[in-house]
C-alpha cells in the first residue's frame, strides 16, 4: 500500500475527483495535508448544492421511483451551474410530490377514520336504535353503554334493576357481553349505580361521533365512504403515475447527473486548498499507483503532481486493509470481517481459516451422504445465499471427502469400505489425533502472532508478550514433556528445564512490568505464571472435540438405526430418514458451531488483531463506464 498525495489546480478538482472514482483505487485520509498552507475547504457552494438535490430526489423517488438503473455511459464533469439548474428543477417537481403526498395523507386519515369507526359499529351491531340517542343523556333518561364479563351479566341485570333500570344484551364476544342498560334520571338508587356498575367490572365503550343512525344504515355509509376513498385513491395514483411517466427520463437523468457528481462531495474530507492549488491524499494499492497516474495524465486537461511514499510506521493503525476478492474464500472473509479486519502488514488470516475450518467440519461431521445434501442445498439455494453459497458447497464437500475415508453414507458403513476406517473402531487413536492436531494448530497461531508482532516493529511483544516466543518455547517443551511421560514414563531433563526457564522468564519479564507493592507483585506474577500454564492445557484439550463429534456422528447413526431396526419395513425407512434429517440440522449446526469456536477463541484471539479497516476505494455507485469525455 502507498500513500499518495495529488496536487491539482481548484478547477480541475471535479474533473480528479472523476477519475479517482473510475479507477476504484483510491482510498481517501481524511487528515489534513502537513503543509499548512493547505487550510481551506473547497467546493462548499458545489456540496451543498449536491446534498440539497440529493435529498430532493430521494424524497421524490419514494414517491416515484425511477423506472430503470441510470445507464452512465460517458463520465464528465457535472459542473456547479448544471447542478444549480438540475437543484431548481428537483425543487420545482418536488412542491408537485409534496402535494400528491398530503393527498396520499388525507386518503390515509379518512380511511383509518372508517376502519375507526367500522370497529366501534362492530360492538352495535345488533342495536336497531338510533345510536345517537345513546351518546347523549336526555332529561328523563339515563344511558350506560358498555362490556361486562359474561358471568356477571345475571347478577347486574339484577342489581340495575332495583335502581328501576333496565339492562339489554346485544352482542356476545368470548368472555364479554356488550349491554345497554336504560333507567330514569335522578333518584338514591342512581347515586350507587356507578359503584355497583364498578364493582360489576363495567367498561363503558364510547360511540364515536359519526354514528349517529341505526348500525344497519350507518354500516351502509361507511361502505360507500370506503369505496368513494378507494376510487379518489385510484384515481390520485393514475394521477401520479401520469406525472412521473412525465418526467421520469429527466430524473433518470437527474440521477445520473448526482452519480457523477458524487465523487467529488464524497472527497470532502480529504481535499484543502490554498488560493488556486489543491491537495488530497489517500491510500491506493502499490499494483494501482502507475495506472492512477497514467489515466491522471489522461483526463486532466491542467497539470497536477502525484507523490508516492510508503507508509510510516506510526502510519500502519491507519493503513486499510485490501479485502480477499477470490470467490471460494469470498463467504470465508465474510465470517472473519464478524471477527474485524486485519491491520495492515498482519497476515490475513482467511486462507488459513478456510483450510483449518473445512477440515475440522469434515473431519467431524464426516459422511457422504449427508455432505451431498449440504452441498446440493447450497448449489440449489445459491440465489438465495449469494456470496455464501461457497461456504455450503465446500462444507458439503469436505464431509463427503472424510465420509469416503470414514466408510460412511447416511449412517451405513457397509455400503462402501472405508479409505481409512471408521472413528468408532479406534476411539483413542482418533483422540490421539485430535490432540496433535491442536498442537499443531496452536503452534501455527503462536508462530503468526510473533510475525504479526515483528512486521509492526513490537519486538519485545514477539519474544516476551502473550503467545510470544517464549511462550512458544514452554508450550511446545510442555508437550514435549508429556510425549516422554507416554512413551516413557518420565518428563525428561531437557523439557523440565525448558519449561522452567521460560516460566522464569515470563516471571521476570512481568516482575519488571508491575508497578505496584512488593505484595501485590508477587501474586501477579504467580496468576499470570498459573494462567500461562493452564491456558495452554486447557486450550490443547479443546481440541478433543473435534474427536469426540466425530464419534458422536457415528454413535448418533447407529441410535438412528437401533430404532430403525425394531419396526417393520415402512417404519425402519421412515426412521432412517427422519434420523439423518434430525443429524443434519442439529448436529450439523452444533458442529459448525463449535468450529467457529475453536477458529475464533483457539485461533484469531492469538494472533489476530482486528482492529484495522477495510479498503473502501472511492467509486462512481451505479452504472457502466463505457467513455470518458474529454
Amino acid at each position: 500500500m502507498k500513500h499518495v498525495r495529488l496536487l491539482v489546480l481548484t478547477e480541475d478538482l471535479p474533473r480528479a475527483s472523476l477519475t479517482l472514482a473510475e479507477v476504484e483505487s483510491f482510498h481517501p485520509d481524511p487528515r489534513p495535508p502537513v503543509e499548512s498552507e493547505f487550510v481551506n475547504v473547497p467546493g462548499r457552494a458545489y456540496r451543498e448544492l449536491f446534498q440539497q438535490a440529493r435529498s430532493r430526489l430521494d424524497k421524490i423517488s419514494k414517491l416515484a421511483p425511477l423506472p430503470a438503473e441510470p445507464n452512465i455511459e460517458t463520465v464528465r464533469v457535472v459542473g456547479a451551474e448544471e447542478l444549480d439548474t438540475l437543484n431548481r428543477w428537483l425543487g420545482e417537481i418536488w412542491a408537485d410530490a409534496f402535494q400528491f403526498e398530503e393527498q396520499l395523507r388525507h386518503l390515509d386519515e379518512a380511511e383509518r377514520s372508517v376502519r375507526e369507526q367500522e370497529a366501534a359499529l362492530a360492538n352495535f351491531a345488533n342495536v336497531n336504535i338510533d345510536l345517537k340517542m345513546l351518546r347523549t343523556k336526555t332529561r328523563f333518561l339515563d344511558f350506560y353503554v358498555g362490556s361486562v364479563p359474561r358471568e356477571n351479566v345475571r347478577q347486574l341485570e339484577v342489581v340495575v334493576g332495583l335502581a328501576k333500570h333496565l339492562l339489554f344484551t346485544c352482542m356476545t364476544t368470548g368472555d364479554h357481553a356488550h349491554v345497554i342498560i336504560v333507567g330514569p334520571t335522578g333518584g338514591a338508587e342512581q347515586a350507587q349505580l356507578g359503584s355497583v356498575l364498578n364493582a360489576a367490572g363495567f367498561q363503558p365503550l364510547p360511540i364515536p361521533q359519526g354514528l349517529d343512525s341505526e348500525p344497519k344504515e350507518v354500516h351502509r355509509q361507511l361502505e360507500e365512504r370506503r369505496k368513494g376513498l378507494v376510487e379518489e385513491r385510484a384515481t390520485l395514483r393514475r394521477r401520479i403515475a401520469a406525472w412521473a411517466e412525465g418526467n421520469a427520463e429527466r430524473r433518470l437523468d437527474a440521477e445520473r447527473n448526482l452519480i457523477l457528481a458524487e465523487p467529488f462531495v464524497t472527497l470532502d474530507p480529504s481535499i484543502r486548498s490554498a488560493g488556486y492549488l489543491a491537495c488530497m491524499c489517500g491510500w491506493v494499492p502499490a499494483r494501482d499507483v502507475a495506472n492512477l497516474e497514467a489515466k491522471l495524465r489522461d483526463t486532466l486537461a491542467l497539470p497536477f503532481q502525484l507523490d508516492a511514499r510508503d507508509p510510516r510506521s506510526d502510519e500502519r493503525p491507519l493503513v486499510p486493509t485490501v479485502a480477499v476478492e477470490n470467490r471460494l474464500l469470498a463467504p470465508f472473509a465474510m465470517l472473519v470481517k464478524q471477527y474485524g479486519i486485519p491491520q495492515y502488514g498482519e497476515v490475513d488470516p482467511t486462507p488459513l481459516f478456510a483450510l483449518t475450518f473445512l477440515l475440522m467440519f469434515g473431519a467431524m461431521f464426516g459422511d457422504l451422504g449427508q455432505g451431498a445434501v449440504i452441498a446440493l442445498a447450497a448449489w440449489y439455494y445459491r440465489d438465495k445465499l449469494g456470496r455464501f453459497a461457497p461456504f455450503g458447497i465446500l462444507a458439503g464437500g469436505s464431509s463427503m471427502v472424510f465420509g469416503l475415508i470414514y466408510g460412511s453414507v447416511f449412517g451405513f458403513e457397509h455400503i462402501l469400505p472405508a479409505l481409512w476406517m471408521s472413528p468408532l473402531h479406534d476411539p483413542l487413536l482418533m483422540l490421539k489425533i485430535a490432540l496433535g492436531w491442536g498442537v499443531g494448530f496452536l503452534t501455527v497461531a503462536c508462530l503468526l502472532a510473533i510475525y504479526n508482532r515483528l512486521v509492526v516493529g513490537n519486538t519485545v511483544g514477539a519474544l516476551l508478550g502473550h503467545h510470544g516466543v517464549v511462550n512458544l518455547i514452554f508450550y511446545l517443551a510442555l508437550i514435549w514433556g508429556g510425549v516422554s511421560v507416554a512413551t516413557q514414563g518420565s518428563f525428561g531433563h531437557i523439557p523440565t528445564a525448558l519449561v522452567i526457564l521460560a516460566l522464569g522468564t515470563l516471571a521476570v519479564h512481568s516482575w519488571h512490568e508491575q508497578d505496584a507493592p512488593l505484595g501485590e507483585k508477587v501474586l501477579v506474577v504467580f496468576i499470570e505464571t498459573l494462567e500461562t500454564v493452564i491456558g495452554y492445557v486447557s486450550h490443547s484439550l479443546s481440541f478433543l472435540r473435534v474427536a469426540a463429534f466425530s464419534l458422536n456422528h457415528v454413535a448418533l447413526s447407529i441410535a438412528v438405526f437401533t430404532l430403525a431396526g425394531m419396526m417393520g419395513t415402512f417404519g425402519h425407512w421412515v426412521t432412517v430418514v427422519l434420523g439423518n434429517v434430525f443429524i443434519l440440522v442439529l448436529e450439523g449446526g452444533i458442529v459448525m458451531i463449535q468450529v467457529l469456536r475453536l477458529e475464533f477463541y483457539e485461533g484469531f484471539a492469538r494472533y489476530f488483531s482486528g482492529d484495522g479497516h477495510e479498503f473502501t476505494p472511492l467509486r462512481l455507485r451505479r452504472g457502466t463506464k463505457a467513455a470518458t469525455a474529454p
